[in-house]
């Protein structure tokens, strides 16, 4: 599969996993340092939002627009991907005041490797979102065509919505 980087096509590293398939295991750290499994996830709906590095306008963008959702569900995790580092990631998050949602490190690349959603040319992940069942199968996928822009939220957030129940405030 491919898909636009700097106005550049290039490949996945694989095929990314569909709806319908389970959500591969793999392991990231929070901002800890702590290692976090796939199987630590699931258990409840789960929105990942997968980013190359949070310190972009897009990709930052993306974290905020996600993390002022958290709230309105509260049966779901919400949790952002990207390859910045542990310190990058703490940093940014003091930085810019997101604490609805957890934001994990994939520096080692084992979550790029086991869904195909990593860029090995560019040496970063792709723009994705996936929605997870508690069970840990895939329900909804966007792969975004072109990294440079925002994934469809809404259609994100209704395919959340179909797994659980929002709360407005």
């Amino acid at each position: 599969m491919k898909v636009k980087f700097n106005g550049e096509e290039v490949e996945l590293e694989g095929n990314p996993p569909q709806v319908g398939d389970q959500l591969p295991k793999f392991k990231l750290f929070n901002q800890n340092g702590e290692k976090v499994k796939m199987a630590q996830l699931i258990g409840k709906p789960l929105m990942l939002s997968i980013v190359p590095d949070l310190q972009t306008p897009v990709c930052s963008t993306q974290t905020h627009k996600f993390n002022q959702q958290a709230d309105h569900y509260p049966d779901a995790t919400f949790v952002t991907i990207s390859n910045n580092t542990i310190a990058q990631q703490k940093n940014w998050c003091a930085a810019e005041g997101v604490i609805n949602l957890q934001i994990l490190s994939d520096e080692e690349l084992s979550f790029g490797y086991a869904t195909n959603l990593y860029l090995p040319n560019m040496g970063v992940l792709t723009r994705a979102i996936l929605v997870v069942d508690a069970d840990g199968k895939i329900t909804y996928e966007e792969i975004v065509s072109d990294v440079a822009h925002e994934p469809d939220y809404l259609a994100a957030l209704d395919a959340l919505e179909k797994l659980t129940s929002r709360v407005d405030e």
